[in-house]
């Protein structure tokens, strides 16, 4: 399928200080896309770029084959955007900021809205200012939703939901994609992206790490090993280990790759336990943020 999202070489800096440097990637139609780093990685900034709220320091972007600068107002008309800080006119009820939105994309929503906010149990009659973070953050979810977007852009769209308006939204998202939409996300939180994204990326002090296909063998082939030696061992380095913790005669790996490898060094000892499992989604990521530790110990 063709990409609907094309990052080339995209650098926005703030005088000297980084925002986002050198990022390339693309986005297919029909999938959904996991942007994800810590706080302060550069994700906002690459929203805000892409949408043309920011001028690129220099290279290029492209939404649906439109320039990201030239040409917003085009790309602006296909797109549902979610900020991560949610503020509308805090005078206007929830209901008037919402009609007010649909005005904007000119197209008559007033049975999305109500279906959205009966999903999302949130009263259309409550003015903005009066509203929980929570709740703010749902009427940012319907306004970018309601005018059945080609391109949904969410920049961490479930800070302030409690577990249950979470659950809806993933709803909504796999609704979305299945008649056709295109979703990009940033997060922190990744169980998110494992529950929901076909792709991530991974960005960290403003640049790119990798791409990686959640279905692929590269994701998949991560194990943790823990093992229990009988006496105190010394260790030597071992390939494919991406991380190690040792305390007295056990040790916790942390492996890509062929397991056998570690197994066979391993049975130059003494060993009184082993065990084998997969690791979380989350543990086998902050290998790339912490750039993983491989170590010889002593215990």
């Amino acid at each position: 399928m063709n990409n609907v999202i094309e990052i080339d070489s995209l650098s926005k800096m703030y005088g000297k200080a980084r925002g986002v440097k050198q990022l390339s990637l693309s986005v297919k139609g029909g999938e959904i896309f996991g942007f994800i780093g810590p706080n302060g990685a550069g994700k906002s900034t690459t929203i805000r770029t892409i949408l043309g709220f920011l001028k690129p320091t220099s290279g290029s972007a492209r939404i649906f084959g439109f320039d990201t600068v030239t040409q917003s107002p085009e790309i602006h008309r296909k797109v549902g955007y979610l900020p991560a800080d949610v503020n509308f006119y805090d005078s206007m009820t929830a209901q008037e900021l919402l009609d007010f939105s649909a005005r904007l994309h000119r197209v008559e929503a007033a049975e999305r809205i109500k279906q959205l906010s009966a999903r999302l149990d949130l009263d259309l009659s409550k003015k903005f200012r009066s509203l929980s973070t929570g709740n703010k953050k749902k009427v940012g979810i319907i306004q970018a939703m309601l005018h059945d977007p080609e391109l949904l852009i969410l920049d961490e769209p479930t800070s302030g939901l409690d577990p249950l308006a979470q659950r809806t939204f993933f709803h909504l998202l796999t609704e979305e994609r299945d008649r056709g939409c295109t979703v990009f996300f940033s997060s922190h939180v990744l169980s998110e992206v494992q529950l929901l994204c076909n792709r991530v990326a991974i960005i960290r002090d403003g640049e790119l790490v990798t791409v990686e296909d959640l279905k692929e063998p590269s994701v998949a082939q991560y194990r943790l090993v823990h093992v229990r030696f009988a006496r105190p061992t010394v260790l030597p380095e071992i390939p494919g280990v991406k991380s190690v913790e040792g305390d007295g005669t056990e040790y916790r790996f942390m492996i890509q790759g062929d397991v056998n490898r570690l197994l066979r060094m391993l049975a130059d000892n003494t060993v009184d336990d082993v065990r084998i499992e997969e690791p979380p989604l989350e543990e086998v990521f902050m290998n790339y943020y912490t750039g993983g530790t491989t170590a010889t110990k002593e215990c």
